[in-house]
């Protein structure tokens, strides 16, 4: 029955960081830490951008949980919790950076509805190069009105 709710925590933590992620998109990358973000809204032959220390800002509270809860019996739940947040990780790392961005050079067309939907609406949001006017901060869910927005 535990694993039932490590599962349940894995599972919930997952879907609870899209709803962080556009959060921190909307509020503090297009917000307070701009001065990271606009390297993502730029054209740019580089390898890496500054935006990418976000990534190593969301890492640690992963680690620290899986870490934590590893070594602390009474609170092993808290690694589930940093399972949840990896697994988003590596999806947002999958779909952002791979799939969109294409920075890992890789063949792939979107055929399904929803890849179709996520894609536009990122493409949407990168439409506006500057801190305020962006639309569609989430990143691995858009709602449907981004199937209409096609140009």
């Amino acid at each position: 029955m535990i694993w039932l709710f490590y599962t349940f925590l894995v599972i919930g933590t997952f879907f609870f960081m899209e709803a962080v992620a556009w959060f921190t998109h909307k509020y503090i990358m297009h917000g307070v830490l701009w001065s990271w973000h606009r390297s993502h809204h730029k054209l740019h032959n580089h390898i890496l951008e500054r935006n990418d220390l976000f990534a190593l800002v969301f890492s640690i509270p992963s680690i620290a949980c899986i870490v934590l809860g590893s070594e602390l019996p009474e609170i092993r739940w808290l690694m589930f919790v940093g399972f949840g947040i990896l697994a988003y990780g590596l999806f947002y790392f999958i779909f952002h950076d791979v799939i969109v961005h294409r920075r890992i050079k890789i063949k792939y067309k979107a055929k399904s509805k929803y890849m179709k939907r996520i894609m536009n609406a990122h493409h949407i949001h990168h439409e506006v190069h500057t801190k305020e006017g962006a639309k569609a901060f989430g990143f691995l869910y858009a709602p449907k009105k981004y199937e209409k927005e096609i140009k």
